[in-house]
């Protein structure tokens, strides 16, 4: 199998990144998610793997906040990732994960959260929110909603109610 590169979306990768996320999901919703993010100032960081010159997953985080009435705690949003269903399961999502989350410690982020698989993600360091008292603004399973501190101490001491880019608000 050839080597797998990772590098930052560029203009020409449009096309494949929505192919790739609807392909991986079976539907449209989180293309246009993507879509709407980039289009909305929303694309903090957005990566692409390359496989023998063909982009095979994407990765994406916006901006998001823990939200309290005492404070506003800048956070990242890990959504969407995406991967062709032919190259699922031969580590191109957790490459994208582990070089996507060593770039935003490298730029001093300190938070970043998941809605997701509560068996994959924890293999890169997430916990379920609510450990940080952290939740999220609509109902889903407390191990689906988890949070990763890129840096200790970067979660909200009190916790509260994380705020998506308002592209997810169309979702």
């Amino acid at each position: 199998m050839s080597e797998l590169l990772i590098r930052p979306e560029a203009g020409h990768d449009e096309a494949a990144i929505r192919h790739i996320n609807e392909q991986a999901f079976g539907q449209p919703a989180e293309a246009r998610l993507v879509d709407a993010l980039r289009a909305g100032g929303g694309a903090l960081l957005s990566l692409v793997a390359e496989r023998d010159g063909m982009i095979v997953g994407h990765v994406l985080f916006s901006p998001a906040a823990v939200v309290s009435a005492e404070a506003e705690t800048h956070a990242l949003a890990l959504a969407p990732i995406a991967v062709l269903p032919g190259y699922q399961k031969q580590g191109v999502g957790s490459a994208l994960i582990e070089q996507s989350l060593a770039e935003l410690r490298d730029a001093s982020h300190g938070l970043v959260i998941v809605l997701g698989h509560p068996d994959y993600y924890p293999r890169f360091g997430f916990v379920p929110a609510s450990r940080f008292r952290i939740s999220c603004p609509f109902d889903v399973p407390d191990e689906a909603f988890m949070a990763l501190e890129l840096r200790e101490g970067a979660a909200p001491q009190g916790g509260g109610v994380v705020r998506y880019h308002a592209a997810f608000s169309d979702m």
